[in-house]
């Protein structure tokens, strides 16, 4: 049987986290669908269609799917789910928040942020914060999974010639309705997309101190901004800004941690970066187990040494 991916996009283009999945998908060696549901998201389908490796897009469209309501998005799954052997999706907060759900409707046992795929039925993913992994084996008739995006390298967004399948979807669920939503806008790149990020912990000692120091930092890098939760929770940056399990999952060319002890917590998010630079004033820090480069100081002095010579 085909396996399907359901596909991450805004209705009008597919989100790279998609290409991740497509990729866990093609390791299952059959045929690989993306569902694209939403609304007016005929450009995400064409898009969905370009994917190497696709072979068929189901597109969906409907107003109750426009803003991803889980109930609804789980619904129109569960609705080809029968054709599938495997359901993945990326594990981003959409993929967390549907995926769960069609499996309670599908009553099988969902295999969470799996890093890579042994076999049709054996999946490798991360557990005690990512400080080790279990190797976990289903026997449930359709598998539903959420994958672990920056464990795959992704397909390439052009070179397909997919089908494009148009589906009627299921009425709307009314268990749930549409707010709102606030987006949060930056001239940086998206924090999860980006190459090099540059993230600040509580030894930041404040959100002024992220605007002093650390920005100009990442204006010479053109990095992303991220931080520790401990940074967040003190309220010195956005919670959109949070690296870590409880955070975003990323895997850059370059992270760079300023004033970030280390905690297990935060290392399950960024420690699969290729290169990790590590500022801190402890010697000791947890953080520089896993940095491939570290400097002990004071960061007050340390980076707006950096920026000065990166102006060189």
């Amino acid at each position: 049987m085909a396996v399907l991916v359901v596909a991450e996009h805004d209705n009008q283009s597919v989100r790279k986290a998609t290409l991740n999945a497509v990729a866990a998908a093609q390791k299952l060696g059959s045929d690989v669908h993306v569902l694209v549901a939403g609304h007016e998201a005929g450009a995400a389908a064409k898009a969905a269609a370009q994917i190497a490796g696709v072979a068929k897009v189901l597109h969906a469209d409907a107003p109750q799917l426009r803003d991803f309501l889980a109930e609804n998005t789980a619904a129109m799954v569960v609705s080809v789910a029968r054709n599938y052997s495997h359901l993945l999706a990326p594990s981003t907060s959409n993929g967390k928040n549907i995926m769960p759900r069609v499996a309670a409707l599908l009553d099988v046992q969902q295999v969470s942020d799996i890093v890579a795929v042994e076999g049709a039925d054996t999946f490798v993913r991360p557990i005690y914060a990512g400080n080790a992994l279990a190797t976990v084996k289903s026997k449930d008739p359709i598998k539903v999974i959420t994958v672990r995006t920056t464990a795959f390298d992704a397909v390439a967004a052009a070179g397909g010639n997919a089908t494009v399948e148009r589906l009627a979807a299921p009425a709307d669920s009314g268990l749930s309705s549409f707010v709102g939503r606030e987006v949060s806008k930056s001239e940086r790149p998206e924090l999860t997309a980006a190459k090099i990020i540059v993230s600040g912990g509580r030894g930041m000692a404040s959100g002024e101190n992220f605007t002093k120091v650390l920005e100009p930092l990442a204006d010479r890098l053109g990095a992303a901004m991220g931080a520790s939760r401990a940074a967040v929770d003190a309220g010195f940056v956005p919670n959109d800004w949070q690296v870590g399990q409880t955070g975003k999952i990323v895997a850059p060319d370059l992270y760079v941690a300023v004033g970030i002890s280390g905690a297990i917590q935060h290392l399950a998010g960024m420690k699969d970066s290729r290169v990790i630079v590590a500022i801190n004033k402890d010697e000791e820090a947890p953080i520089f187990q896993v940095a491939d480069y570290g400097v002990v100081g004071d960061l007050f002095q340390i980076v707006p040494t950096l920026v000065e010579e990166l102006k060189k």
